[in-house]
């Protein structure tokens, strides 16, 4: 999503990656997927006579579904092809650990925010007392701060003429933070049971409705003003004319993107509360979505979600699912569905589907949240091209567009297939694209359990969500949400935090990351006879409907164990299959039942236990945190450094990439350990190495940091002892890569003892000095400096 203040109307031929990206220090811009703008605009839409105003009297009590008890809490979404089904946030809690310092201040925020502000726009484009206040600034605001202009801007479509807005896109946004904060006030109430959070929910939702009776109530020359008495928007209905129309950013903005916000937040209010007027508010925008984009064509539909930037419509068709699940009240629910399918791309989708990577240089988050929604309709019986369009993208961006914390693009926009170090710019890996990219994820691993999915799952939600909240903005003094717009990876590097990204997109999709870390710690086959552990954070879940309930208690990533106490066993969770996922990094991990060990546990898997259960049976997962490095996709001397799952970044403000050896730091089982100082414990997985400080990437902290180092193994040395020989370099033949000495021999690690470790420095050093490549002198150098070590 590109700011209107920082970017100027570009033609999409015009356009390239790296312009865009020197913009704006801001945000970046997007990329058409179809051709150019029109020359010649398709006719407005036909005026449409709307139909009666929707009924109150079923929709007047405001939460008649709230949960009132145990007995009545709200289930989420499962879809029929989802093999494996979440929980619902309320099953599940989090008790401490790394994320809840991100959660607890999400949570303090929405106890804090007042909800008068979150309506102003919508109160004055719908003619009503905005209570005297400001709206909540950034995007979320009035153009140019000019409250009579977004007054002005209520047009209706059949009033509007092409060009009629003079004054730019700033503004026209407005409404999408509202929708963000409506679903962060769900999830915030799930999690918590707060009386004064849901009286937050209902007054915000009674004040909708109120704007959109008032819309549905306005003319125009004798005649209803909006196309739809459902229509509700914070400004008028002539954007989505206008797009019909092919008009460009910076006379509109991405009016369908700012309408999926809202309408996903208004079925996140119904599903977490049963807020009945939430649902009838989502039903009319459903409703009034397909009266518009029902009579656009085919041609038509694939060229505006083409626009540069206006076409951008976020997860519309996913929300419409949603909606479409939730409306068995509904008898016109099918529409939703038929909406849902107008937001198709058809050549994205066809493209992904055969495996055809198109996506460099297009704008990753413009078109991750739609990936949502086609794994959606695959879950729903839609059609198989979908899970093969949704996988063939996924496929597309990792591993080979994933930066180590799990971000994508740089600019916004996606680089060439394969390339990771060769994309690394100045802004790297906005916050909505891992946002989206973990929704895709949790859809795939629902239809098909790979384990790599849920390891791509932790490494982002680890260190590119959590690592994103600020520790140093205080979310309810500055009513924001502390967040950063991008977390890039280039060296000396800062964190885009500014303001914390009030209103912006980044800083809505931040209310959401934060408010709903226990969605994917559990999940449960569609029978529930199997319960998937997935995530080790400190939790509980209560299982009702097996009579399952359990604790873990663990203080994981700064910890290796993970204890799991059956507390409460029902008849149904007797025979349960509980399978634990084992990290792909997790060498010699181990699960112990009431201390008994299990065997065949395997890196990159789900360990199944099967076995009756009892009450207070204990599993306990040991998981050996070390350290590793990951090369990027396309260099392999570019490198990040891990402990166990958490990503570390160096803190030092140089501005090109910090030259390191970790063959001298390692022991005899070829994991760095030696020469390296942990720092104290009130700084959890800091380390010193080679005079720099490393910190978590989920720390929160903003100094200057360096994600990726360049490997230089330049010299021969053990223990981290060097000596003053070179590494001798062997090339690569048509049968084996390029190596060195130091490669060859640490790629006989682990070594069983100190003898075996020598013998393998000896016979390599022997085959290089026979090659020509090392001298008999440099050999005994070497062989020495290996003598001498003191491995471990």
């Amino acid at each position: 999503m590109s700011s209107s203040k920082d970017l100027k109307e570009r033609h999409d031929h015009e356009i390239s990656r790296r312009s865009v990206l020197l913009g704006a220090a801001a945000i970046g811009g997007t990329l058409a997927v179809s051709g150019a703008f029109a020359a010649n605009p398709v006719p407005a839409m036909a005026q449409t006579k709307p139909t009666a105003k929707t009924p109150t009297a079923q929709v007047t009590q405001a939460a008649a579904k709230v949960r009132q008890s145990t007995q009545n809490r709200p289930k989420p979404a499962q879809l029929k092809g989802w093999k494996v089904q979440p929980f619902a946030l309320t099953d599940v809690k989090l008790n401490g650990g790394v994320f809840s310092r991100a959660q607890q201040s999400i949570l303090a925020l929405a106890q804090a925010y007042p909800i008068d502000r979150l309506l102003a726009c919508f109160r004055t484009n719908a003619g009503l007392d905005d209570k005297g206040v400001e709206p909540a600034g950034g995007w979320e605001n009035y153009p140019k701060d000019d409250k009579a202009i977004a007054k002005e801007q209520s047009w209706g479509p059949f009033e509007y003429q092409r060009g009629q807005n003079k004054n730019g896109s700033d503004g026209l946004l407005r409404g999408h933070y509202t929708g963000h904060f409506m679903s962060m006030l769900a999830q915030a109430y799930a999690e918590s049971g707060d009386a004064a959070i849901l009286k937050k929910i209902n007054d915000l939702i009674d004040g909708l409705y109120e704007c959109r009776e008032a819309l549905a109530a306005q003319t125009y020359q004798g005649k209803p003003r909006y196309s739809h008495p459902g229509f509700l928007a914070a400004y008028g209905e002539w954007q989505f004319k206008a797009i019909e129309e092919y008009a460009p950013y910076g006379e509109i903005w991405a009016p369908w993107y700012t309408e999926h916000k809202i309408l996903a937040g208004l079925v996140a209010c119904y599903q977490q509360t049963g807020n009945a007027k939430a649902l009838d508010l989502a039903q009319g925008i459903g409703h009034w979505t397909y009266s518009r984009l029902s009579k656009c064509t085919k041609p038509q539909l694939q060229k505006m979600w083409g626009i540069y930037i206006g076409g951008e419509y976020g997860g519309m068709n996913d929300a419409l699912i949603d909606l479409y699940e939730e409306s068995s009240n509904d008898p016109k629910r099918d529409e939703f569905l038929k909406a849902s399918h107008c937001f198709d791309t058809d050549k994205l989708i066809d493209n992904c589907g055969d495996g055809v990577d198109v996506l460099d240089g297009m704008h990753a988050n413009q078109h991750l949240p739609q990936f949502v929604g086609y794994a959606k309709d695959a879950a729903i019986g839609e059609g198989d091209k979908y899970l093969k369009a949704t996988e063939g993208l996924w496929n597309m961006v990792v591993p080979g567009r994933m930066y180590a914390h799990g971000g994508t693009g740089e600019g916004e926009l996606w680089g060439p297939a394969h390339t990771v170090a060769g994309d690394i710019g100045t802004r790297n890996c906005e916050s909505c694209a891992a946002y989206n990219m973990l929704k895709i994820t949790r859809c795939l691993f629902f239809i098909d359990q790979k384990p790599e999915y849920m390891d791509y799952y932790e490494r982002t939600l680890l260190n590119h969500i959590l690592g994103g909240k600020s520790r140093d903005i205080d979310s309810v003094a500055d009513l924001t949400p502390g967040n950063c717009y991008m977390y890039p990876v280039n060296p000396g590097t800062i964190k885009e935090y500014g303001d914390g990204n009030v209103g912006t997109c980044c800083g809505g999709s931040a209310l959401e990351s934060h408010s709903k870390y226990q969605d994917s710690i559990y999940f449960h086959s569609s029978d529930s006879t199997e319960l998937y552990v997935n995530l080790f954070m400190p939790s509980t879940l209560d299982w009702q409907d097996t009579g399952l309930k359990l604790k873990q208690e663990t203080n994981y990533p700064e910890a290796e164990t993970s204890t799991i106490t059956l507390e409460q066993v029902g008849n149904k969770a007797k025979n349960l299959k509980i399978k634990i996922r084992i990290p792909a990094w997790a060498d010699n991990a181990k699960i112990a039942v009431n201390g008994t060990v299990i065997s065949g546990i395997k890196p990159g898997t789900y360990a199944t236990l099967s076995q009756p259960w009892n009450q207070n049976d204990a599993i306990t997962v040991t998981l050996p945190m070390k350290f590793r490095t990951e090369s990027t996709y396309d260099r392999k001397e570019i490198q990040a450094l891990f402990y166990g799952p958490t990503v570390l970044n160096a803190l030092n403000p140089a501005t090109k990439f910090i030259g390191r050896s970790f063959y001298a730091l390692m022991g005899l089982d070829g994991t760095i350990k030696l020469g390296i100082t942990k720092e104290p414990a009130d700084k959890p997985n800091c380390f010193i190495i080679d005079g720099d400080e490393f910190e978590p990437a989920y720390n929160g902290n903003n100094s200057p940091y360096h994600m990726y180092f360049q490997r230089k193994d330049d010299l021969i040395g053990f223990a981290g002892k060097m000596t003053s020989v070179r590494n001798p370099k062997r090339p690569a033949t048509e049968q084996t890569p390029a190596s060195t000495l130091m490669d060859d021999i640490w790629k006989g690690a682990p070594f069983a003892n100190r003898a075996a470790f020598l013998r393998r420095v000896t016979e390599q050093s022997t085959q290089y000095q026979r090659d020509g490549l090392l001298s008999s002198r440099d050999r005994q150098v070497i062989l020495l400096a290996a003598s001498r070590a003191k491995m471990s």
